[in-house]
């Protein structure tokens, strides 16, 4: 049975893991581009929110985090479209480069302890009891969630789109693809280090390995709910790679719940990511597979 305790903590990592999913939502597959430098984005929002939180300014350190993964952001774009660096190195390259500019950020520390420093949740907690958690993470990202719909769907978000879709196109339109690449890229990085800035003060602690495996655990989240939700509008996306993240951390509850080792987390992940990818070729091997039972039968 799983306790009420259980089910809020999933429900708050979900919320708060979203923002990744949403982050690949929109470099992923809004912009089929494979961005890489989720990892170091995530632990560079962990690193700027745990370290101005530190010094007094929990609140000022979510817009801050958002601004450096902006600038994270720009830097895989301005490999990529000016450097003509292939999109996954050009992410593999920042990603290595954030290493040490987030031990930088830490003050050359593997991490950051807040035990003693305020952080957005402390400061609520009087006002709203036992959710103190759990709705500031829940309207942080709903809120982004249907910014970034509306956003896409402004006369510069299509033409994001439409560099996602054709980027030829788009080009022989007089759009500069460059731009569209590095304003998403820019957007897609501020998501992800935003989360990472929530989590440093949801658990108040930064540490230099927090966003290991980030891209995993955010790929899981926006395929689980890709596989879940019927295709369509954009909002039917964004929703889905919500309401993927809050599923994905269900089952990463449910798996601990089993009492199984805490080294197999990331074992755990990757099986996910592979079904739920794979999902729609088992489903196409299973329906031919159940007919010829059928028919047999008869």
């Amino acid at each position: 049975m799983i306790s009420s305790a259980v089910i809020f903590s999933a429900l708050e990592l979900g919320f708060l893991y979203a923002l990744v999913a949403l982050a690949l939502f929109l470099s992923f597959r809004v912009l089929n581009i494979a961005d890489m430098t989720t990892d170091g984005a995530f632990t560079l929002g962990c690193a700027v929110s745990a370290t101005i939180a530190v010094a007094g300014h929990p609140l000022l350190a979510l817009p801050a985090a958002m601004l450096c993964g902006a600038c994270a952001g720009g830097v895989t774009a301005l490999l990529q479209t000016k450097l003509k660096i292939p999109s996954i190195l050009a992410g593999i390259i920042t990603n290595t480069g954030l290493y040490t500019v987030n031990l930088a950020v830490m003050g050359f520390s593997s991490n950051v302890n807040m035990m003693r420093s305020e952080t957005l949740f402390t400061l609520v907690q009087p006002y709203l009891g036992k959710v103190y958690k759990l709705l500031p993470v829940a309207l942080i990202t709903l809120t982004l969630g249907v910014l970034l719909v509306l956003f896409l769907k402004t006369r510069l978000g299509l033409s994001i789109r439409a560099t996602g879709d054709n980027p030829d196109m788009v080009r022989a339109s007089s759009i500069n693809t460059g731009f569209t690449i590095t304003v998403g890229l820019c957007i897609a990085n501020s998501l992800t280090a935003l989360s990472g800035a929530v989590l440093a003060q949801y658990q108040k602690t930064a540490d230099i390995n927090l966003g290991t495996g980030m891209v995993i655990i955010g790929l899981a989240s926006l395929i689980i709910g890709e596989t879940l939700m019927p295709r369509g509008r954009l909002w039917r996306k964004a929703l889905g790679a919500i309401l993927g993240s809050i599923i994905y951390r269900f089952i990463i509850a449910i798996a601990l719940r089993m009492d199984l080792p805490s080294e197999c987390l990331k074992l755990i992940s990757a099986t996910i990511v592979a079904l739920a990818i794979g999902l729609p070729a088992i489903k196409g091997a299973v329906k031919p597979a159940t007919k010829n039972a059928v028919k047999g039968g008869n």
